[in-house]
């Protein structure tokens, strides 16, 4: 006998495609400190570029939010115990949020706090995190700096940025509500590193190095950017892909075709003038007007991108 189809989930499949709807256009404005431990600048570059647009699934982004959920536990908890804890900056009554010289590398942070029984007055960045079994099983075994590297150096940029020299890591087992805590210490020169290695990404021109050109390399293989680095898939088209765009002191963004300085929405929605960053086309540039510019493509084929494309 055939197996039967599994029964139809139609609340299901309308509660994941709401948050498919809700969501935005899978591009952070910044570039964020949560990313700046990933080993690829190639792939950083990329993301701050707006290269690939994230399309998570509705089931993916539900997962997203239960992290965020989690937040307020954690500051409830804590401050169960005692621990005086900042979830925003009593100046703006907003999330803390830093950012470095340039404007366009930071973060925000899920709170400062001062009072945990282990240094009472000390005050600590807080990054609160949810866990899978496996995931919390390795941090026991590890500490965050092993298992959960691009967490380690996200705490690490926030106490560079914020001028704090403590942080506090709690982490919760989504399968068993374990908590797990770790206490981690600035390192200035692991700070100073990382916050040359963003603005390395926010000034480069041109995409660096890949980690690896075999496109099998397991990172690469789970990179978003895969199709874009290895298999000459298209960009997404917008001010930040187009070679008329730099990024500018204060966290702007100036377009050199027109000379002003694009909003985030101008930004996602581009111009008819746009031409792509040389080095986001799969082939080699053979000639060039005032606003086209054409390419041998690797199959040999002529390419011409710009406003006289036909």
């Amino acid at each position: 006998m055939a197996a039967l189809p599994p029964p139809a989930t139609p609340t299901v499949d309308a509660i994941y495609a709401a948050y498919e709807a809700a969501a935005d256009a899978g591009w952070r404005e910044h570039l964020g400190a949560s990313l700046i431990g990933t080993e690829c600048d190639r792939a950083l570059w990329y993301t701050f570029r707006w290269a690939t647009r994230a399309r998570h699934t509705g089931r993916l982004l539900r997962l997203f939010e239960t992290g965020q959920l989690a937040e307020a536990r954690f500051v409830a908890d804590l401050r169960r115990i005692g621990v005086t804890v900042l979830e925003v900056d009593p100046d703006t009554g907003r999330q803390w949020t830093v950012r470095d010289a340039t404007g366009h590398f930071g973060g925000s942070m899920d709170a400062v706090a001062r009072g945990f029984l282990e240094a009472p007055q000390a005050w600590h960045v807080c990054e609160f995190k949810t866990h899978s079994a496996k995931s919390f099983a390795r941090l026991l075994a590890e500490g965050v700096a092993a298992s959960k590297p691009l967490h380690w150096a996200q705490m690490q940029a926030y106490m560079q940025l914020a001028g704090i020299d403590r942080a506090f890591y709690l982490a919760v087992c989504k399968d068993t509500d374990a908590l797990y805590q770790e206490r981690v210490h600035h390192n200035a020169e692991a700070g100073l590193r990382l916050l040359a290695k963003a603005e390395r990404i926010v000034r480069a021109a041109h995409p660096p190095a890949r980690i690896s050109d075999d496109p099998a390399w397991w990172q690469c293989r789970l990179c978003d950017h895969h199709a874009v680095c290895h298999e000459g898939a298209a960009a997404e088209r917008h001010c930040r892909s187009c070679l008329h765009a730099t990024a500018a002191d204060g966290g702007a963004w100036h377009c050199a075709r027109h000379g002003h300085f694009p909003v985030r929405d101008a930004q996602q929605a581009g111009c008819a003038m746009h031409l792509y960053v040389p080095d986001l086309v799969p082939g080699e540039q053979i000639d060039a007007g005032e606003d086209w510019v054409s390419y041998r493509l690797r199959d040999g084929a002529e390419w011409r991108d710009g406003m006289a494309a036909a």
